[in-house]
C-alpha cells in the first residue's frame, strides 16, 4: 500500500479521530510534546476525539481524569477501553444478570456490573463466563479459580492479549503473559476484545457514531494493523513504540495511510509523493537512495514532508527491489 494523500487538512476529512493514549497522547503522566495543542486544534476544526486503550486497569473515567490532568478536556464516554469493549461482548454472550467470573480489576468490574452482570472470584459460584483483563493484583488464585472454570468448559473472554506493559521501572509482564499461563494450563484460547482485534474499535464506532474515522496510533502490529483490519484508515505518529526504521520495514498489512512526526499532523494536508526508481519529493522534500542507502537530500529533517518523502521512497523501493533500504541520520530526521 502506497501512502495516502489529502489536500485537505485531516481534520477535516475524517469525523473522528481514534487516538491511542500512551506514546501518542501521553508518557506515563505526562503529555507528549504538542499533543495537547493538537487536541484542541482538531476539535476547534470540529473533528472528535475517542481515546482508545488496551489497559483495563483503570475504568474509562478514571483514564478521562488523567487526560484532564494534562490538560485536555475529556470527557469519561469519550474513553473506550478494552475492559468496557469485552464487557459489553460479554453482556450480549450470556444471558442477563449471569454471574461472570473476573481475573483483574474496577476496569473489568465496573463495566460488567453496569450491564448487570454479577461479578464473582471462584469457579465454585458457576459464572458464566470468564473474564480476565490486567491488574497489578491479579495473582496464583484467580488464575487458578479461572483454570478451574474454563477446565469445566466456561467460555473464556479477555480483555486483550499484550504480552508486556511499560511501566516507570521498566517493562513488566502485561495480559497477555497472564493470559497464556492459564493457556498453558487449560489448553483454551480466549476471545479478546483489545487491538489489533476489532472488539474495541467496534465500541469506539458505537458509541461515536462515526462514519469517516481515522486511528492514530504508535504502534504498527496493535494500532495500525488492528485499524486496518476493520477497514478504517490509520495514521501513525513518531512519538511512540515503532518507529521510522519500523515503518519503512513494515509489510503491506502494517503500512498505515499516513506517517507523521506528531499529532500536529492532524490538522495539515498531507501532500502527495511523486516517486521514480531513485528519487521521491514531497513539496520542497527530496529523498534518494544510492544502493542500499537512503538520504533526504532537500527539505527540513523532521518535516511532514520530508517524512512521507522517505517512507514513499522506501516502500516502493522495498516492493521492487525486495530490500529494506538503510535509512541515514538525514533521513531519519537526526
Amino acid at each position: 500500500m502506497a501512502l495516502a494523500a489529502s489536500t485537505e487538512p485531516l481534520s477535516t476529512v475524517y469525523d473522528l479521530a481514534m487516538l491511542d493514549l500512551d506514546g501518542v497522547v501521553y508518557r506515563g503522566k505526562r503529555a507528549v510534546p504538542q499533543a495537547v495543542e493538537a487536541i484542541g486544534a482538531v476539535h476547534q476544526a470540529g473533528m472528535a476525539t475517542a481515546y482508545l486503550t488496551n489497559n483495563a486497569s483503570r475504568t474509562g473515567g478514571e483514564v478521562a481524569e488523567l487526560l484532564r490532568d494534562i490538560g485536555l478536556a475529556a470527557k469519561d464516554d469519550e474513553v473506550v477501553t478494552a475492559g468496557e469493549a469485552i464487557a459489553h461482548i460479554v453482556a450480549e454472550s450470556i444471558p442477563p444478570g449471569s454471574k461472570v467470573l473476573v481475573v483483574g480489576g474496577p476496569g473489568l468490574i465496573v463495566p460488567l456490573e453496569r450491564f448487570g452482570l454479577r461479578c464473582v472470584a471462584s469457579a465454585d459460584d458457576q459464572p458464566a463466563a470468564v473474564v480476565q483483563g490486567f491488574h497489578p493484583d491479579v495473582g496464583w488464585r484467580s488464575l487458578a479459580e479461572a483454570s478451574y472454570a474454563i477446565e469445566a468448559g466456561v467460555p473464556w473472554f479477555a480483555s486483550n492479549a499484550d504480552r508486556t506493559i511499560p511501566t516507570g521501572r521498566g517493562i513488566a509482564p502485561g495480559n497477555g503473559s497472564l493470559i497464556e499461563a492459564v493457556r498453558r494450563a487449560t489448553g483454551a484460547t480466549p476471545f479478546v476484545a483489545g487491538k489489533p482485534e476489532r472488539g474495541l474499535f467496534d465500541e469506539a464506532l458505537r458509541r461515536t457514531g462515526a462514519r469517516r474515522p481515522l486511528m492514530v496510533g504508535d504502534r504498527l502490529d496493535t494500532d495500525i494493523s488492528g485499524a486496518l483490519n476493520c477497514g478504517i484508515d490509520a495514521m501513525h505518529v513518531l512519538t511512540g513504540i515503532s518507529d521510522l526504521s519500523d515503518v519503512v520495514a513494515a509489510p503491506a498489512r502494517e503500512r498505515p495511510h499516513y506517517v507523521a512526526p506528531d499529532l500536529r499532523a492532524l490538522g495539515q494536508a498531507h501532500p502527495p509523493v511523486e516517486v521514480s526508481e531513485h528519487r521521491s519529493v514531497c513539496a520542497g522534500a527530496v529523498a534518494e537512495i544510492d544502493a542500499t542507502q537512503l538520504e533526504l537530500t532537500a527539505g527540513s529533517r523532521g518535516s511532514l514532508e520530508a517524512t512521507r518523502a522517505v517512507v514513499a521512497l522506501a516502500w516502493a523501493w522495498r516492493d521492487s527491489a525486495g530490500q529494506v533500504p538503510r535509512l541515514t541520520a538525514s533521513a531519519l530526521g537526526h
